[in-house]
């Protein structure tokens, strides 16, 4: 019983507004059967071009800071220096995994996500859990809501837009949801994806790291973002 109250718990994370929850597995699980074969083949090609493993997987904080593994394809090869420290994240980006990321098509693992409840369809993007300690307390409110695919902040101006104003796109959705503001967002995310808009900052191959809102110098995470 106490096993399948917290199964009901995750899959239904309380204080998640049930019309949000529904909406996401319906439009999810349909689209998952729709795409499913079209997602065999992309890890068909990655495991040919880059052998495996065929999905990249990380620690990422959700909804109240719960960590959960977030899976997306793979992007990067994985090439050392003669230190044994991986190379840069441009010298290990292949071709495919620009146009995987280009595309966002390397983003469609995370509907696994969304159907076991770490995620939603829409909200802010879940980032790296070194990331915890550095935000002032108005930004980790961005917590406050279950992570997504895609929010607000994406359809703003997604990596080319810098820290704080991705943050404060995304205590703005905590402060302003609604079913149609998530409806609005992913017909926008539709269009951006099309137009390819917002994929990188200028000259850099993935976001730069958030080093917090302080002059310290956090130590930076052991495990490169893809």
């Amino acid at each position: 019983m106490v096993k399948s109250n917290y199964m009901l718990q995750q899959f239904f994370p309380k204080s998640v507004p049930i019309i949000k929850r529904l909406f996401d597995l319906i439009l999810t699980t349909v689209g998952l059967i729709i795409i499913s074969p079209f997602l065999a083949l992309v890890a068909l090609i990655i495991r040919i071009c880059l052998g495996s493993p065929i999905l990249f997987r990380q620690k990422r904080p959700g909804y109240l800071n719960h960590i959960f593994t977030i899976n997306k394809f793979r992007t990067m090869r994985d090439v050392y220096d003669d230190q044994g420290k991986l190379l840069p994240d441009e010298q290990r980006l292949t071709s495919l995994g620009r146009f995987l990321r280009a595309t966002s098509i390397d983003e469609l693992p995370e509907l696994l996500n969304v159907l076991l409840g770490d995620m939603s369809l829409v909200g802010p993007r879940p980032l790296l859990v070194d990331y915890l300690e550095r935000y002032s307390p108005e930004q980790a409110r961005r917590h406050n809501v279950m992570p997504g695919i895609t929010g607000w902040a994406q359809v703003n101006g997604r990596n080319v837009i810098n820290w704080e104003d991705k943050f404060a796109y995304d205590v703005w959705y905590v402060d302003h949801w609604s079913f149609w503001l998530d409806i609005k967002i992913l017909a926008l995310t539709f269009l951006k994806v099309i137009v390819r808009e917002g994929i990188n900052q200028p000259g850099q191959t993935t976001s730069e790291l958030f080093m917090g809102n302080s002059l310290q110098d956090p130590k930076t995470p052991d495990t490169p973002s893809t």
